[in-house]
């Protein structure tokens, strides 16, 4: 019912606006720009949630976030729904699950004919600008649908003297990278001061994924910094007890924790970390360059500054090093909203809060009605204090990436105390955690299961062997498929729920 509330709501406003412009001319258009806030969405690559130094993270530095999240609503249950780039950044714009977009590794395009919230954000009156990595359709870096500026480059792009297409012309650009995204993220906004349209940009780092490479003013800042290894980081085990098969054979390969770090000149894994944390200066310089042209142009308050990460990052947790996975360092990430005028300073908001939920919740703030496609919800109700009917629970979704088999198809369910994950392609354990009791995932509750003949019978062997488990298990196993039908989508047909 919320959801229908907010878009009926989202289309009257939007329909006002028009009315009023179409009767009283230039007076309703300054009206409109006014009352109509300005957009900026900042979205980092593959950032840890922890990564923040705001959060008391113990060596990362990022005074000028920390500053704009002190002035805004910090959602500290914030997780994506496929931890992968391109298939998250594709539930980010279109606000639905990937096997309804079908972006399910890193090179294949969105479907044009999808709503995505730029569209709706353009016809509903937006200037909308897009800035840096798009990521989705490989080599292909043409200006897309919904947006009236774009500068972008192709696939994963340089971290320096990236070759810049803007507004289908190719420039050659000099210098580091997230420093040349700002600096064209700043010339948009500059530019929207003389319009009287409101403005969104969508201004999308490279950093900081791999090949870690800092700015050169940056470089060696953490080189003394003696990692702390992640409890289950060891081949152990104490470790690996009740795990699943592929989970094991992962730590030799590319995403895991014994990998050869020579390959990209890493040479150690302290190296390897030290350099992905030395990138996030570079990202925080940025988001302080934004908010001062903002503050300078006098638009600070009459910009709402919203900020996200494609997806998390293990570093060495579970013998792990990338995402992919259903583990809470992969799936979560950091969220706020900066919003002065909205937001009471030093919020924090516990609710599950999902990539999917920030097109409808960017067109909620603009007044303009979510698509009945989207699977998302606006988000806007918990940021006037209206938690009243908000999910407990969400499906989590992986398909198996042709380009990395490592990681097997995964079905899974999170909800407040559970994280029940399923997967497919392979014979091996599922796993369920205790999410208030064990946070790390250390204890999987379904790791002495022994399947016997295989899958088909995996609740009955589990009702036999684990009867104190299983009511759980069926519980949540019914859910996750109620709740993948809702979404329209589907698991394994012969996944049958034991009497």
């Amino acid at each position: 019912m919320m959801k229908i509330k907010r878009k009926l709501a989202g289309f009257n406003v939007r329909a006002l606006i028009l009315l009023l412009v179409l009767s009283f001319g230039e007076e309703a258009r300054i009206w409109a720009k006014s009352e109509r806030p300005n957009i900026v969405f900042i979205l980092i690559d593959d950032q840890r949630y922890d990564f923040l130094s705001f959060l008391d993270h113990p060596w990362i530095e990022t005074p000028r976030i920390d500053e704009l999240a002190s002035h805004g609503m910090y959602f500290d249950q914030a997780f994506v729904t496929t931890s992968l780039c391109s298939p998250s950044r594709a539930s980010i714009v279109t606000g639905v699950y990937a096997h309804t977009h079908g972006v399910i590794d890193n090179d294949t395009p969105v479907p044009e004919n999808l709503d995505t919230f730029p569209k709706e954000l353009q016809k509903g009156g937006y200037h909308t600008g897009f800035v840096g990595k798009w990521h989705m359709g490989g080599s292909n870096d043409m200006p897309r649908p919904g947006f009236d500026y774009w500068a972008s480059f192709r696939g994963q792009g340089p971290y320096n003297d990236p070759e810049m297409n803007i507004d289908g012309e190719v420039y050659q650009k000099k210098g580091y990278t997230p420093d040349v995204l700002t600096d064209l993220a700043v010339e948009f906004i500059e530019e929207q001061t003389q319009s009287d349209k409101p403005y969104f940009l969508y201004l999308s780092h490279k950093s900081i994924h791999e090949d870690f490479t800092p700015a050169r003013r940056h470089a060696g800042r953490y080189s003394d910094l003696e990692i702390p290894l992640p409890e289950s980081f060891g081949n152990s085990e104490a470790n690996y007890a009740g795990k699943p098969d592929w989970l094991k054979k992962q730590r030799v390969s590319w995403h895991g924790a014994e990998r050869d770090y020579g390959i990209l000149d890493y040479g150690s894994f302290d190296r390897f970390f030290q350099l992905y944390s030395e990138c996030m200066l570079g990202v925080d310089e940025s988001v302080g360059r934004i908010a001062d042209t903002l503050e300078r142009l006098g638009e600070l308050d009459n910009t709402v500054i919203i900020y996200f990460s494609d997806n998390g990052y293990l570093i060495g947790e579970h013998g792990l090093i990338d995402k992919r996975v259903m583990y809470e360092e992969s799936i979560r990430v950091p969220a706020f909203i900066h919003w002065p005028s909205k937001i009471k300073e030093a919020s924090v908001n516990s609710e599950f809060v999902l990539n999917v939920d920030l097109g409808p919740t960017i067109l909620d703030i603009a007044g303009i009605g979510t698509p009945e496609s989207m699977h998302g919800e606006s988000f806007l109700p918990l940021i006037e204090g209206e938690s009243d009917g908000w999910r407990q629970d969400f499906v989590y979704e992986y398909f198996i990436d042709p380009n990395a088999v490592q990681t097997p198809t995964i079905f899974g369910l999170r909800t407040k105390d559970y994280s029940y994950m399923t997967y497919h392609g392979v014979w091996d354990l599922f796993e369920l955690y205790d999410m208030q009791k064990d946070p790390n995932q250390r204890n999987n509750l379904l790791g002495e299961v022994d399947y016997g003949w295989g899958y088909g019978g995996f609740l009955k062997y589990t009702r036999q062997q684990l009867p104190e488990v299983y009511p759980t298990v069926k519980r949540l196993d019914n859910r996750l498929t109620e709740l993948m039908e809702e979404l329209g989508g589907s698991r394994n047909p012969s996944w049958k729920l034991a009497d």
